[in-house]
């Protein structure tokens, strides 16, 4: 089932060591508070202690440290918070700033799996790409810094976007304010990347098993909770995904139309193995029990987890008209069908909705106003966020259609799985996605039959319908060693393009190996489709990627920064 890789692929760097660092200052920090023997989980709700001194352990948010507020009024707490300046002048405002003890653990990086690697910092998005609050890329830039400790020096840095350059910089500054040390490279060749540089690949009805899980059961640092109709009991289940779950790392990457085949050829060959117990005797039954049995079992209970998986998200896909849904969407990447796609979202306006940038001021008018109408008026802050993004726009006389105006979205709102979904180019006019599409050849032709059991490339994860616009980028660069030669590309993105040369490879087996890891640092966040594209590319190409974001994404967290009010 699972793509061949070639030999000549590097192994990946043990990125254990990031959580057994941060383990070791954690200690540290407590250490220096004497005797914390109990932590809590923060809630609107008293703790019962006897102890004189609390310590609370919280990210540099606002909305949490006004929790915080609460207990600090009525004692004195020692609190060891994540640094953020707003945070401290928030205590100073409450005149409390001299009974606090605040600190700074330095957890940039959780490594979820192997090859993912996670600030888990979801607001980014909305902060830099909506806000323009740049508070986050330093610690991007930290982050950045101490993979470069560790497992660095980068011979190449690649990046597009005006934030990656911001980070790359701020990791620039603290490599110049730190020691150098010399050590053998594990990783060789770093791209970052902005969000905002594609939103189209997020808002895309994702159909690779782990995209599809994350989509209908959100996955949260690595870990899913199934619910009774997928383990058949009358509870529910938590599962970390990851490769250790070795039925699970062999169906991640499949698009979901090819999983079913293979977990039921699993299940056979699993019966095969159990019924080989029959006629052993003895000594070779006591075998079987000590070196088979509980992997056997173990394999057992993950398949069954998968198959339970499997089916609820199938019934629940039909229910949603998904693959209708999914050829409305093929239909707008390719610019072809565009009428009846309307007439698709005036029929599914009450629980799924689909716009498109670059609205005529008719169409554009009418389903807003079909939208508010049926979910309310506080979607105008909506409507305005999208706006600002460029995802949704109503098109001017005479206006031609700016790169932002040309990019996909879609909407949900917090009563239906609907989404919006912006892939339309006027009829009139020229959008930007639409140039970049044939540049870079996004969209594979129709009229060619696209055999999903054996991808050919990276639109399998989109049922060969729509290449991912990051991902292509990235392909590109590596292919040329730079941007020459997509000037054009770069012009329409606006996208603040660099490449940088940073110590060379000594040309020794273990750079050579090192210079095809290839860290990809997403900026805003990216979806497991997107991870699933470069592990094909991978494999393809003998490399192994190492995404580093701020968060896992999809088209619902995309648009639930659009509507979060953020009072």
């Amino acid at each position: 089932m699972a793509h061949s890789v070639r030999r000549d692929a590097p192994e990946l760097p043990d990125f254990s060591l990031l959580k057994r660092l941060a383990r070791d200052q954690l200690i540290y920090l407590l250490e220096q508070e004497h005797e914390v023997d109990k932590l809590y989980k923060v809630e609107h709700k008293s703790i019962v202690s006897t102890s004189d001194q609390l310590c609370f352990l919280i990210r540099p948010r606002i909305q949490t440290f006004k929790i915080l507020l609460y207990f600090l009024f009525f004692s004195s707490f020692p609190c060891l918070p994540l640094q953020f300046y707003a945070c401290e002048t928030l205590l100073e405002e409450q005149g409390i700033i001299g009974d606090v003890t605040t600190d700074e653990w330095s957890f940039y990086l959780l490594p979820l799996d192997d090859d993912i690697i996670s600030l888990e910092l979801p607001e980014f998005f909305r902060d830099n790409f909506l806000e323009g609050d740049q508070r986050w890329v330093r610690t991007a830039g930290s982050a950045l810094h101490l993979l470069h400790s560790l497992y660095g020096p980068f011979s190449k840095v690649y990046g597009i976007g005006r934030c990656s350059k911001m980070a790359y910089e701020s990791w620039r500054e603290q490599v110049k304010e730190g020691e150098q040390r010399v050590r053998q490279a594990d990783i060789g060749n770093v791209f970052l990347i902005d969000r905002d540089v594609d939103l189209v690949t997020p808002l895309c009805s994702q159909v690779v098993y782990e995209g599809l899980v994350d989509d209908i059961f959100r996955i949260k640092c690595g870990c899913v909770e199934f619910g009774p109709d997928v383990t058949s009991s009358d509870k529910s289940m938590k599962v970390m995904l990851n490769s250790q779950d070795k039925v699970f790392n062999e169906i991640r990457n499949e698009h979901f139309s090819q999983v079913f085949g293979f977990l039921s050829q699993k299940a056979r060959n699993l019966q095969t193995a159990y019924d080989k117990r029959s006629g052993m005797d003895i000594k070779q039954m006591k075998t079987f029990v000590s070196e088979e049995l509980k992997g056997l079992k173990k394999e057992h209970r993950l398949l069954s987890l998968h198959i339970g998986a499997s089916e609820s998200m199938m019934k629940k896909k039909t229910k949603q008209d998904f693959q209708e849904m999914l050829k409305t969407e093929h239909s707008l990447l390719e610019g072809f069908e565009i009428r009846e796609c309307i007439s698709f979202i005036e029929e599914h306006i009450n629980r799924q909705v689909i716009l498109f940038s670059g609205l005529l001021p008719k169409d554009y008018r009418s389903l807003k106003a079909q939208y508010l109408q049926s979910y309310g008026v506080d979607h105008l802050l909506t409507f305005s966020n999208l706006k600002q993004l460029g995802l949704l726009v109503e098109q001017q006389p005479g206006e031609t259609l700016t790169v932002m105006e040309s990019r996909v979205g879609k909407l949900v709102n917090d009563k239906t799985a609907g989404k919006l979904t912006d892939a339309f180019s006027s009829l009139a006019k020229k959008s930007n996605f639409r140039a970049l599409s044939r540049r870079l050849n996004l969209v594979p032709k129709s009229d060619e039959e696209y055999d999903l059991r054996v991808p050919r490339d990276m639109a399998y994860i989109f049922s060969g319908a729509y290449i991912p616009l990051s991902c292509k980028l990235i392909e590109q660069v590596l292919e040329r060693d730079g941007w020459t030669g997509l000037e054009e590309v770069t012009r329409m993105i606006n996208g603040h393009e660099f490449a940088v040369t940073g110590e060379t490879c000594k040309g020794d087996h273990a750079e050579q190996f090192s210079a095809r890891i290839i860290l990809v640092m997403f900026l805003g966040g990216c979806t497991y489709s997107e991870i699933s594209a470069l592990r094909f590319l991978g494999k393809e190409k003998g490399y192994k990627f190492v995404v580093v974001t701020t968060a896992i994404t999809n088209s619902a967290r995309v648009l639930e920064s659009m509507l979060d009010n953020h009072a």
